[in-house]
């Protein structure tokens, strides 16, 4: 479907808007890239120069040969393609060249998993490619925003869609789960919007951002009828999905040959039923700390607190066998380890100053005052900080006359 929008006064904007978008896919991949599998197996990532065209190639082809690729596809979301769109797939073919080995592998992982979730719900197939938008298929990437995992759900929208989400359990760092809730949520606001863009869309910002636009649109249902009344990071986001999901079927046709990244992806899960310790599945199965907590990010201490539900551990497969041998010993390990009372230690106070006990006023003694010549009980009040209604039931006088000499009793 080619849609050419009266866009030309948007170039820089939206080459703009696609530089930060950009910047946001390279930060998200090297965090992933941080993480320990990738670190430890994909050393060569971070070497890898694939052999592509340049940009001006690119800028060679036709926009009838890219439009024609994207109809090829036979996908049930219009791949629309337009100037923004070619924008976009520019950049992502610059910002994936060395990248795309570990996308690649990446999606090997997740995609089977992505596709039975969304076939579940019955929501295009497609649409697993939005990882790469949102997360660089990163699990652990918590953006600046709150949003967390492959699919960056946001604290309150997870938990309305079922995910646990505390201080010791995320689940929107589950991949299952997480892509439960996803592909659950997206049917939902194609429900509301009736059209699988604007679904996408109100994925982003929210379906209150697309029904402001939808109304100041005039009415417009149609994603680029309603682009200029989007928020900013939303108008890209369409154009990113399809420029992703075009890069991801076409890197070939781009003179892009990446290597497949050598990462022992294969593994198994087990539910726990009591709690475990990341640390002593670590001793026992000689798994490294840090790859336990790469294959299950959801945990955020290291603990699956397995007593209050039925929780997923993945470990790689090589391993399931000694689990099972072990599991008692990791059980009791960690039960010991959480039921240990905390250590209590005397320590030795300095010794504490001696502070003399100040009496209170009607504690200490009387003081007295001897009337001078001109002085008045005003005067003398304020002098020592009473009133005069007190000075005179102090000393039982009946009027305001004091005579010289006087004594006087002020407190």
């Amino acid at each position: 479907m080619l849609v050419m929008p009266a866009a030309e006064a948007q170039h820089d904007e939206t080459n703009e808007e696609a530089m930060e978008l950009a910047d946001i896919f390279v930060s998200n991949y090297d965090s992933l890239l941080n993480s320990y599998v990738l670190s430890k197996y994909a050393a060569s990532t971070r070497r890898h120069r694939a052999n592509i065209n340049t940009d001006y190639a690119f800028d060679q082809i036709p926009d009838s040969v890219l439009a024609k690729r994207l109809y090829r596809m036979h996908t049930v979301i219009p791949m629309t393609y337009n100037n923004i769109v070619r924008s976009y797939i520019r950049m992502y073919l610059n910002k994936m060249r060395s990248r795309l080995d570990v996308m690649l592998t990446l999606s090997e992982y997740y995609h089977p998993l992505f596709e039975e979730a969304l076939s579940r719900y019955n929501v295009p197939e497609e649409l697993k490619y939005l990882t790469i938008v949102e997360s660089a298929m990163n699990p652990t990437l918590t953006s600046r925003a709150g949003a967390a995992g492959l699919w960056q759900f946001m604290y309150t929208t997870g938990k309305n869609y079922g995910l646990e989400v505390n201080s010791v359990v995320d689940e929107r760092r589950d991949a299952y789960k997480s892509t439960d809730a996803a592909a659950h949520y997206l049917r939902d606001l194609y429900n509301v919007f009736g059209d699988w863009q604007l679904a996408i869309a109100a994925y982003n910002c929210g379906p209150g951002n697309i029904n402001k636009a939808i109304v100041r649109s005039g009415g417009k249902r149609n994603f680029w009828e309603i682009y200029p009344y989007l928020p900013r990071e939303t108008r890209g986001y369409i154009p990113a999905f399809i420029a992703a999901t075009y890069i991801m079927n076409y890197y070939p046709e781009h003179g892009l040959h990446p290597k497949r990244v050598t990462i022992p992806l294969r593994t198994d899960t087990i539910m726990v039923e009591r709690n475990m310790l990341f640390h002593y599945v670590s001793k026992h199965l000689e798994i490294d700390e840090e790859e336990l907590r790469t294959l299950n990010p959801q945990y955020r201490t290291g603990l699956i607190p397995g007593e209050s539900g039925s929780y997923p551990l993945c470990i790689p497969t090589d391993k399931m066998s000694d689990l099972i041998k072990k599991a008692e010993v990791i059980f009791k390990d960690s039960e010991d380890s959480l039921s240990r009372k905390p250590q209590t230690v005397e320590v030795e106070q300095a010794p504490q100053p001696v502070v003399q006990r100040q009496r209170h006023r009607s504690e200490s003694k009387p003081m007295y005052h001897k009337v001078r010549k001109g002085e008045t009980l005003s005067s003398i009040a304020k002098k020592n900080g009473t009133t005069v209604k007190k000075l005179k039931k102090l000393n039982n006088l009946r009027s305001d006359k004091i005579k010289h000499g006087t004594r006087l009793k002020v407190r």
